[in-house]
């Protein structure tokens, strides 16, 4: 065989390789993809930028219209403090902050319906809602802080250092009159006395406290109605003001009266708090509970009024958030944590956030 027929027939051969390969059929690939299981959608957790967005609406300055709130004269500093930072703060309506009394402040919110938040030292009556009920309204409680009831004397009186709730309710019931029947020891002088008017919370829980327990009823029980009566029988200052009752008792070494802490503190120069049944008043007797006369404070105010006046739920807000950052300063003790949470969560409820 010749070499170009060997050549030929190499060629050929390998030609039939390539053929054969080009010709033969592809394997196939198969991709599977396996079904998905559908799940529910998950609604998202509000983030902390969508809460705060929502609590914007009621930032000082971010509501207008005017705020009236008026009662307690003990509440009166804490809330003239609380409406001065709201105004700090961006608030640029009116607020007015009238000291008149509990009872007094029950009435304007109550019964005349003019008030927003009424100030109180004492919690509502039982008579007082059905009076709010009369006009529409329903109190809601917020309890903002505690007071200390300071029983005080003159910086000028060097004989007085303690005294019993049983000293004390003979001295506002009028059974004592001079100082010697207090104690054989102090001098034979008139005790003069200084006391909130009737329209006052302090009026009614120093009654309920330490007048009332001397005039028991048939069942054994207090009877306010006597001791009330035998306060205001006294020949004594009454007034709702409490800058006129602490002049009053400053001025005269043989006085004594009582009133909230924050008046005392203001001027503890000029007098000296009276120690009840042998324990001061201060924060640690106040927390502990050995205080006697220690009481809580409160501000009203109703669901309708907060929807339809945002500034006054802003302004409760306001209030119920910085009010522990203040209230010793103004002369007064935090309220318990839970009360004052419950206090928030009320708010909350009645806003609906």
């Amino acid at each position: 065989m010749s070499k170009i027929v060997r050549s030929l027939m190499f060629v050929f051969v390998v030609m039939s390789f390539v053929l054969a390969a080009c010709g033969a059929p592809a394997a196939e690939t198969q991709i599977v993809v396996e079904p998905t299981a559908t799940e529910e959608p998950v609604a998202a957790e509000p983030t902390v930028a969508a809460t705060e967005d929502a609590m914007a609406m009621y930032a000082p300055d971010a509501v207008s219209g005017d705020i009236i709130t008026a009662g307690s004269s003990t509440v009166f500093p804490l809330s003239e403090r609380m409406a001065e930072l709201f105004q700090q703060e961006g608030y640029t309506g009116n607020i007015t902050v009238d000291s008149i009394g509990s009872g007094a402040g029950f009435e304007r919110f109550c019964v005349a319906g003019e008030s927003d938040v009424a100030n109180a030292s004492r919690a509502i009556k039982d008579s007082e809602k059905e009076a709010c009920a009369a006009i529409g309204r329903t109190p809601i409680e917020f309890r903002v802080g505690t007071d200390a009831l300071a029983v005080v004397v003159s910086a000028k009186n060097d004989f007085l250092t303690s005294i019993t709730k049983e000293q004390l309710g003979k001295i506002f019931s009028g059974e004592f009159t001079t100082w010697d029947q207090v104690d054989a020891s102090y001098p034979a002088e008139a005790i003069g006395i200084y006391s909130p008017g009737a329209d006052s919370g302090t009026f009614d829980y120093f009654n309920e406290a330490v007048v009332a327990p001397l005039f028991l009823n048939a069942d054994g029980k207090a009877d306010v109605a006597l001791g009330e009566e035998a306060l205001l029988g006294l020949d004594a200052q009454f007034s709702e003001d409490d800058n006129v009752l602490v002049k009053g008792v400053e001025g005269s070494p043989y006085a004594i009266g009582y009133f909230g802490f924050a008046y005392f503190s203001e001027n503890s120069g000029a007098l000296k708090a009276v120690a009840v049944e042998g324990v001061e008043p201060n924060q640690g007797t106040v927390d502990d509970g050995t205080y006697p006369l220690a009481r809580p404070l409160f501000i009203y105010s109703d669901a309708t009024i907060l929807a339809e006046k945002p500034q006054v739920a802003a302004f409760i807000y306001f209030y119920l958030s910085n009010v522990n950052d203040n209230i010793v300063d103004v002369g007064y003790f935090p309220a318990p944590e839970a009360d004052l949470n419950a206090s928030m969560e009320a708010w909350k409820s009645a806003t609906g956030n």
